[in-house]
């Protein structure tokens, strides 16, 4: 509670046929009803009847609307007629949550006896709301009109743009027109100095347009050469909304909690800041993408292929896919080389879910301590276990990575509960060969509550690199004991023995949906490398239920 000296203006108004004390502190807008001393008398607590919205909450203040005040009129005019003491009027709008991580607009109306008392909240409050420069007052939104099931114009003018308007958020939008349109609009056409943030509605890929564009273009302004690897990448300061209309809407539950237009379009009024890693995918020395949910190869990389064959379905295709690729239960040999976490970040396994203000990602590695690291790779390029790095070989179904829990609907959780969106790091998870039934097993726990990760075929690794190399053709392990990490003297190439077997067919990777065109890939994790306008998922027992 506010300190009754940090005030900034207090008066006594009439809300729904009630006098109350109305109190603007610096951070907190709060109202109680003015009781009469025989109810004080009861013994009724009054903190009790006290509502508080936090002015980093409140949407907009405005003089009330004459037909709004007029249907006030009309319910208060029973009562001593309070509208005749009371004929002027202001409204906030506000942030109200419920325990399902939605957020909805809504208002409060106070009845003023004097004009003068009325026009002076409505300044006092604007001027406190001016004080959070982290708002927004200007976006760039791109429109994806074909992503899910072409809804995405008709939820943002419904669902979103009211929303902007009442917050006073002016928007260019674009309605792209083609595959990438926003990703080349953002790499050479757009000014991004008129902007606070960029907009994207639509499902995960239009996502990856903007997120492709929008890196691509900081980089190639500050003179940074994707191609390298080990390039330090510089972070971008525009942050991106996500408006969810797509097929799958992953990122946005996994940063907020919902796949809801209005409670991102709040997030994005009230100016919050997600940071976000981003990993670079690498092919030979060449750029090939940004992921910043899952890389899976396999599985995962087989139902996608799959997928795209049977577009004509529609978002039917993912279950249609996802079955067929089960019943083949197909597996693929390959080397997977990782660079491990740092203790202080803590394991896949220690139950600790990201959430905001999450403890984990506030720890950002220093560029310099990036720096030193690139230095050393580059000076001791022979061996990857003489730099500490771990070496594994062997038959996998499935291998992921997640830079985020990956939650969704399906699965609350996600394929990776304990990952952090800002910590530097992803989850690396290695399903060996095993027999469908396990398998089943594996995917089932994605979906309840028990450690999915707790089964002989299946570990986890937290990682901030990693590369994979697959088994060509003619090749595979010295020895089938390949399901331990090679030794120190045993590099991935030399220890591939020339022979023919089964395992040497390959996979695709699925990179956030799209599928990409090479297979031996390096991973490396850019730590916050982007900003979401987003929260975080809010621990539940924060949120108030909405009425």
């Amino acid at each position: 509670m506010e300190n009754n000296n940090d005030k900034i203006i207090c008066s006594e108004l009439f809300q729904k046929h009630r006098k109350v004390e109305v109190v603007l502190y610096p951070a907190v807008l709060a109202w109680k009803e003015i009781e009469k001393s025989s109810k004080r008398s009861s013994g009724t607590c009054e903190s009790e009847h006290r509502q508080t919205v936090e002015v980093c909450e409140i949407v907009a203040v405005h003089k009330t609307e004459d037909e709004v005040d007029a249907q006030a009129r009309s319910h208060t005019k029973r009562i001593n007629q309070p509208s005749q003491q009371y004929p002027y009027a202001f409204t906030v709008s506000y942030v109200r949550k419920t325990r399902q991580h939605l957020w909805r607009c809504a208002d409060v109306t106070f009845h003023c006896a004097d004009q003068q008392i009325c026009e002076q909240w409505i300044q006092v409050t604007n001027e406190q709301l001016s004080i959070l420069t982290n708002r927004p007052k200007n976006l760039l939104v791109y429109i994806n009109p074909y992503g899910g099931k072409r809804r995405g114009e008709r939820i943002y003018e419904q669902k979103v743009a009211p929303v902007f308007r009442r917050a006073g958020i002016l928007t260019d939008v674009i309605v792209t027109e083609r595959a990438n349109h926003a990703r080349d609009h953002l790499k050479t056409e757009a000014n991004l100095d008129d902007y606070d943030g960029v907009v994207c509605v639509g499902g995960d890929g239009m996502f990856s347009e903007i997120l492709h564009g929008l890196v691509t273009r900081i980089q190639t302004d500050h003179g940074v050469d994707q191609n390298q690897p080990d390039a330090e990448l510089v972070p971008c300061s525009l942050r991106i909304g996500i408006i969810p209309a797509g097929s799958t809407d992953c990122i946005c539950f996994a940063t907020q909690g919902t796949n809801d237009p209005v409670t991102s379009a709040l997030h994005i009024v009230v100016g919050d800041s997600q940071p976000m890693d981003v990993c670079s995918v690498h092919h030979n020395g060449v750029f090939l993408k940004y992921s910043v949910s899952l890389l899976g190869y396999g599985f995962y990389g087989d139902v996608l292929a799959d997928s795209e064959r049977n577009r004509w379905l529609g978002p039917a295709r993912y279950d249609l896919s996802g079955f067929k690729t089960f019943l083949s239960h197909n597996h693929y040999g390959g080397t997977v080389s990782f660079l491990p976490a740092d203790d202080n970040v803590g394991h896949p396994r220690d139950k600790l879910q990201c959430r905001s203000g999450c403890r984990i990602c506030q720890h950002k590695p220093s560029s310099k301590d990036e720096h030193d690291e690139a230095s050393e790779e580059k000076e001791k390029p022979a061996d990857d276990s003489d730099r500490g790095w771990s070496v594994i070989h062997g038959k996998f179904i499935a291998i992921n990575s997640a830079s985020m829990s990956c939650a969704c609907p399906r699965s609350p959780k996600g394929l990776s509960p304990s990952a952090h969106l800002a910590d530097g790091t992803t989850d690396l998870i290695l399903v060996r060969k095993c027999s469908r039934l396990d398998f089943f097993k594996h995917l089932l726990r994605h979906t309840n509550n028990n450690d999915q990760f707790d089964h002989w075929f299946v570990e986890v690794h937290r990682v901030r690199k990693f590369r994979f190399q697959p088994w060509h053709h003619n090749f595979v392990p010295l020895e089938d004991a390949s399901e331990r990490p090679l030794s120190p003297d045993l590099s991935p190439i030399s220890s591939l023995q020339e022979t023919c077997d089964d395992c040497t067919a390959e996979s695709s990777w699925n990179c956030d949906g799209e599928i990409l065109h090479h297979t031996a890939i390096q991973v490396s994790v850019q730590c916050q490398l982007i900003r979401l306008f987003a929260r975080g998922i809010e621990e539940q027992q924060d949120a108030e239920v909405a009425v």
